[in-house]
């Protein structure tokens, strides 16, 4: 009987994003329970408008009063593993890693950014067939910015996130096309 080789790194697809980076708690950016809470969520989707399970993106945004120090405590480790324990659960922090379900949706829990101008939440996608993370913005609004005015109509719209149902401005959905029909503009940092 011929014996059996465990797969090698060369021998799998990867990289697998959702496997080790997030975090606990990593979507909950302000506290459980703030009465001032919002959600983002939304899919990533493949140029052939597939949601994609594996991908994971980072978030960080100013906090409510516009500061953009942040407070630590997303990264709290466990003294006698090691491990993530994950937030505090009482500060905010300005930063959230969420990796996509198996239907390739996500969802953030953070607090409204109190940005000069528009308000919005920095993204950074991370996904299979990337050899470069990409970055966006999602506006929780639409209005006059000097980012949205450089661009056509419907490339705009790409970079602003839906009210929910009934106008709500508690839960936003903002969803991220990597290429293809209806691509998110992605920025170019130099």
């Amino acid at each position: 009987m011929a014996e059996r080789l465990l797969p090698t790194p060369s021998h799998t697809v990867g990289p697998f994003y959702g496997h080790a980076l997030p975090f606990p708690d990593g979507s909950r950016m302000a506290p459980q329970g703030h009465p001032d809470a919002i959600s983002l969520h939304g899919y990533v989707f493949d140029g052939a408008g597939t949601p994609i399970p594996d991908a994971l993106l980072d978030f960080w945004q100013a906090a409510p009063d516009g500061s953009l120090t942040g407070a630590p405590g997303s990264m709290r480790r466990d003294p006698s593993t090691g491990g993530f324990l994950g937030r505090n659960g009482v500060d905010f922090t300005g930063y959230g890693r969420v990796p996509t379900d198996a239907d390739g949706h996500y969802a953030l829990h953070t607090l409204r950014p109190g940005n000069a101008g528009l308000p919005y939440i920095s993204v950074c996608v991370f996904a299979r067939g990337l050899t470069h993370h990409l970055f966006t913005r999602a506006y929780l609004a639409d209005g006059p910015d000097p980012l949205l005015d450089s661009l056509p109509a419907e490339r705009r719209a790409t970079l602003v996130a839906t009210e929910g149902a009934n106008g709500s401005n508690r839960t936003y959905r903002f969803d991220i096309r990597l290429q293809g029909e209806g691509e998110t503009v992605f920025l170019e940092f130099q």
